[in-house]
């Protein structure tokens, strides 16, 4: 079987599972399991090359509709007749879901069944803490500066924080991704400010600029120093990884609770040792 994912959270899809070995080409931005460093490369998740898909002559293309634009990727491949599943997870049971869907698509029942149950187990395990908190933080997820964007109820991200002990301060708007502005956010007064960038490196986000937005220096978070730059690869792909952000997420708000967060130990938890 040879695979080609066109974005980040498929190919981690694909790396929890095990089936690494199937993938002979990536997006540009895909860099987990670190096995696939090395392969083609065939374009940004928003600008895929579609004549260099068609190149690796996929037996399945896992593409996306997880960003806005991706649209023009799947008339691609419909142009060219390429074999292809269509992944657009909106919460954590639906990544699980997922894992059944690339199964049945790849003949992998069984693969696929054995990561389904790993996977919930381990929400699981942190959904067991969670239950046990009653004062929860409010929490502001900023994906985008300016206009500004947040997810709503809708995401993973506000299951994610519920787990965590948190609670997300758009959690009132039915909304997966919500638009609005920065005095709607001064207003809900969070304590924890989490900048995630959408495809933005951490290093690249700048979280001095938001004492220069309009009466921001009185929220709470700033006063406090609680302004937390997250890792974009843990808190804005869909997939299997977030598990390493509910963990990473829990140890900064109950570090009485959640163990404390160890990058390599996490990553270990995820690789493809799936009993079957």
């Amino acid at each position: 079987m040879r695979i080609v994912s066109l974005c980040p959270s498929n190919t981690e899809l694909l790396g929890f599972m095990g089936l690494t070995s199937y993938i002979v080409g990536v997006d540009n931005y895909s860099d987990w399991p670190v096995e696939i460093n090395g392969l083609p490369r065939i374009g940004s998740d928003l600008d895929i090359d579609i004549t260099a898909v068609e190149a690796l002559q996929p037996d399945l293309v896992l593409a996306s509709l997880s960003v806005p634009g991706m649209e023009k990727n799947i008339a691609g491949l419909k142009e060219r007749g390429l074999p292809f599943i269509t992944l657009n997870p909106k919460s954590l049971s639906e990544i699980g879901d997922n894992m059944l869907e690339v199964g049945n698509a790849t003949g992998q029942e069984v693969i696929a069944h054995a990561a389904h149950r790993k996977y919930f187990t381990l929400l699981e395990k942190y959904a067991e803490i969670g239950r046990m908190i009653e004062e929860r933080p409010l929490l502001y997820w900023e994906w985008w500066p300016k206009p500004v964007f947040t997810p709503g109820y809708a995401n993973w991200l506000t299951e994610i924080s519920d787990i965590a002990g948190g609670r997300n301060i758009f959690a009132d708007d039915e909304r997966a991704s919500v638009k609005t502005d920065w005095e709607d956010v001064r207003k809900r007064n969070p304590d924890y400010i989490l900048l995630a960038w959408v495809g933005v490196m951490e290093k690249q986000v700048k979280p001095e600029l938001l004492k220069q937005r309009p009466n921001w220096p009185e929220l709470k978070a700033i006063k406090d120093n609680r302004v937390i730059v997250m890792e974009e690869s843990l808190y804005c792909r869909p997939s299997p990884r977030l598990i390493l952000g509910i963990q990473k997420l829990g140890a900064l708000l109950h570090p009485n609770l959640f163990t404390v967060y160890d990058e390599q130990k996490a990553e270990e938890w995820l690789c493809p040792s799936i009993e079957l």
